[in-house]
């Protein structure tokens, strides 16, 4: 079965309409329900939320659904979606549900299935919860008494003492956080002031509607006037489910999740926990290729994957490799985390900080960063590219433009109605004709708009 309502990152959408709308968030819960008691004979599962302001009605909707189905509930409240997956692994939890759209704006929302092994869903089992959720749909069994819900603080004590416990401290630092105005904002500042650090936190006043509005991961703008203001040593910026993170150096440079995945590789190996014979890092399609050959410089090799966290995790699986990420920030640690967390990235990129004995902004700039260009194309309809000559041809004269200094890559979004082009290369004028010509070409062809 093709799946139709779950992406690469769980059910997403704009809440209060399909598939974001309350009788279908109330047939997954079902559909879960369903699918937890096949797997325990005493069924609980937890739940926790952004803070969207439709964070908690789509709670109440999914725990209908699994009450319906005779699952114990528990709810977690405001926490961020690393923290279900680690509660639910090391919990009484056959499944857990964290209700996010991660970096959307507020009115998205979504959400994301992770097993007892803290891990989301395969895609075997997202394809059978989805049957079962249009058979509910079908029968009209989509309804259920809504329980309040009240959640239970001692969770996000479990979750901040496990990360507090795997840091040596960080007495001494001057830290500015952008918390997003989203789950950080309960989390990290709590964390990093425990752990000893100066902590001048901005963006942690959520009000159901701020989450991610200029601010955060992806906007780092004014994170990086408060480092510049403040003499910071790091800026840390989380997304809206704090399950990446981007930094700032106290130079105001910017440094992502490729230069994450450099330094923390750079760590590993030196401390010997890259798999010997098969020293990689994983990371998408995404990553600049100025971090593949600096990787390639250090002896390790960078695996590509499609874009999307869950291949990146699929993949390391697959390897054995212990680090992963995507140039957005979410970065896995699988010594530390079942899935990317932000507050672990953290604590890890600081802890490779001290190792190297440079301060960050020292450290950016031993990433060479080839000129990289993204253009989106929103879209209507989503015919195969592969379908459409003149889109194929301009990637064809792209490529043969480029040859072996270059890169480029056509898909359609996982989580948006987009077509993103993006090339990468040398140099930054023929890396900006080539991604403009082959977004006029899909323009063209499938008559969208370029935003």
């Amino acid at each position: 079965m093709q799946k139709k309502l779950f992406g690469t990152d769980g059910i997403r959408g704009e809440a209060g309409k399909f598939p974001l709308d309350g009788p279908t968030a109330t047939a997954l819960g079902g559909a879960l329900g369903d699918w937890a008691r096949h797997h325990s004979p005493d069924p609980e599962v937890l739940i926790g939320v952004d803070t969207r302001e439709s964070g908690y009605w789509l709670a109440q909707a999914v725990a209908a659904g699994l009450v319906q189905s005779g699952v114990r509930v528990r709810y977690a409240g405001v926490v961020s979606t690393p923290a279900v997956a680690y509660l639910t692994k090391e919990g009484p939890f056959v499944a857990g549900a964290m209700i996010s759209a991660s970096h959307n704006p507020y009115h998205d929302n979504g959400i994301k299935v992770f097993a007892h092994s803290g891990y989301k869903l395969p895609d075997a089992a997202e394809a059978q919860l989805e049957n079962e959720i249009v058979l509910r749909l079908q029968r009209s069994t989509a309804d259920g008494i809504a329980p309040d819900l009240a959640a239970d603080p001692a969770l996000v004590e479990l979750y901040l003492d496990r990360l507090a416990s795997a840091s040596s401290g960080l007495a001494g630092l001057k830290l500015v956080v952008d918390c997003a105005n989203g789950s950080a904002s309960v989390l990290a500042p709590r964390l990093f002031e425990r752990l000893g650090a100066q902590v001048h936190a901005v963006f942690c006043q959520p009000d159901g509607r701020n989450i991610n509005d200029g601010c955060g991961a992806l906007h780092p703008e004014q994170l990086r006037d408060q480092v510049l203001a403040s003499g910071a040593d790091l800026g840390i910026a989380f997304d809206g489910d704090a399950d990446r993170a981007i930094f700032v150096a106290r130079n105001g440079k910017l440094l992502d999740g490729d230069w994450v995945l450099l330094l923390c590789a750079r760590h590993l190996a030196a401390q010997a926990k890259l798999p010997a014979g098969n020293q990689c890092v994983v990371a998408t399609v995404m990553s600049n290729l100025g971090l593949e050959r600096a990787l390639a410089a250090e002896g390790i090799r960078l695996a590509r994957t499609a874009v999307g966290d869950k291949y990146v995790l699929e993949e390391m699986l697959r390897l054995g490799a212990p680090l992963g990420g995507e140039q957005s920030g979410h970065v896995i640690y699988l010594d530390y985390a079942t899935t990317g967390d932000g507050m672990v990235t953290a604590l890890r990129v600081i802890e490779a900080v001290r190792w190297s004995g440079k301060r960050p902004d020292e450290l950016a700039d031993e990433l060479p960063v080839y000129p990289q260009k993204l253009v989106n194309v929103r879209v209507s309809r989503r015919l195969p590219l592969e379908s459409l000559p003149g889109v194929q041809h301009a990637i064809r004269e792209a490529e043969a433009a480029f040859g072996d200094s270059g890169r480029l890559l056509v898909r359609y979004s996982g989580t948006e109605p987009l077509a993103r082009v993006m090339v990468e290369g040398p140099d930054l004028p023929m890396v900006e004709h080539y991604a403009h010509a082959i977004a006029e070409t899909i323009l063209a062809e499938l008559g969208a708009e370029q935003v």
